[in-house]
C-alpha cells in the first residue's frame, strides 16, 4: 500500500493549548523573579568608630518605619563618618545611652548601622519612639536637596525593613507625622508626601526585595575610609 501524500498545509493549533503552553514557558520566569533581589551593605558599628553603648536599651518589637533627617548641613559627604560619631557623642552627652537612631543614610548612599533595631530609639520631640524603626538621612533637608543615590538607599533599606518585619506601606511615614517638628525637612519629606517613596518601596519589593549584609571587619573599615577619602 502506498504512503499517503503529504499535506502541504501547516498543522491547526488548539488556542486553548498554545496558551497552555506560554503559560508553561513563562512559569520558570516568574519562580525567579527572586533574582532580582537586592544586595546592599550596612557599615559595621566598628568601622565607623561608634562608642560602646552608655547605658541599658529597653526593648521593642518594630511596627512602624519613621524617616528623620539630622538638621546639620552635609555639604561634603568626605564627613559623613565623623558627622555619626558626632551625634553619638551629643546624644550620650544627653544622657541616651547610644546614638538615637538604627540605620543611617549618607549623602552617597552608604548604610551605616546604628543602636541595635531591637532597641527603642530616643527622641527630643513629644512623641514615644516606641514600635518605630528610625532611619536618619545625613543632612538637612530644609535648606539642601537630598541627592538621587541617599534616596535610593533610602529606598532600598525601606524595603528590606518593611519585609524583615513585616510593616505595610502606610507606615513609612516622617518624623513630623508624629511630633510638631520639621524633620525630615520639607525637601525630604516632600518625597513621602507626594507617595512616590512607598510607591518605590513597593517597586522595589515587587521586583524581588532587598538582602542586607554586614560590612564589618578590614572591609568596613576600608569602605569607611574610602568615604572619609570621596572615593565612595
Amino acid at each position: 500500500m502506498m504512503a499517503p501524500a503529504t499535506d502541504p498545509r501547516p498543522p491547526k493549533i488548539d488556542r486553548r493549548e498554545f496558551l497552555a503552553g506560554l503559560a508553561a514557558l513563562a512559569a520558570p520566569l516568574a519562580l525567579g523573579s527572586a533574582s532580582g533581589t537586592k544586595t546592599i551593605e550596612r557599615i559595621c558599628r566598628k568601622a565607623w568608630e561608634a562608642k560602646p553603648r552608655s547605658g541599658p536599651f529597653r526593648t521593642h518589637t518594630i511596627r512602624r518605619i519613621t524617616l528623620h533627617h539630622c538638621a546639620v548641613l552635609l555639604p561634603d559627604n568626605r564627613e559623613a563618618p565623623q558627622h555619626i560619631r558626632n551625634h553619638q557623642a551629643y546624644h550620650q552627652s544627653r544622657g541616651w545611652p547610644d546614638i538615637a537612631y538604627h540605620l543611617i543614610v549618607d549623602r552617597n548612599g552608604n548604610l551605616y548601622r546604628g543602636r541595635p533595631i531591637w532597641a527603642v530609639g530616643d527622641t527630643g520631640t513629644n512623641y514615644d519612639p516606641t514600635g518605630h524603626l528610625l532611619v536618619l538621612a545625613e543632612g538637612n533637608f530644609e535648606q539642601q536637596r537630598p541627592s538621587w543615590r541617599q534616596v535610593n538607599a533610602i529606598v532600598d533599606v525601606m524595603a528590606w525593613a518593611g519585609a524583615r518585619y513585616d510593616v505595610p506601606l502606610w507606615k513609612i511615614r516622617g518624623h513630623r507625622d508624629y511630633a510638631a517638628t520639621a524633620c525630615p525637612g520639607k525637601h525630604l519629606y516632600r518625597h513621602l508626601e507626594t507617595g512616590s517613596l512607598r510607591e518605590r518601596v513597593r517597586d522595589r519589593l515587587d521586583a524581588g526585595g532587598v538582602r542586607l549584609v554586614g560590612l564589618c571587619g578590614e572591609a568596613g573599615q576600608r569602605a569607611v575610609e574610602e568615604i572619609e577619602a570621596g572615593t565612595r
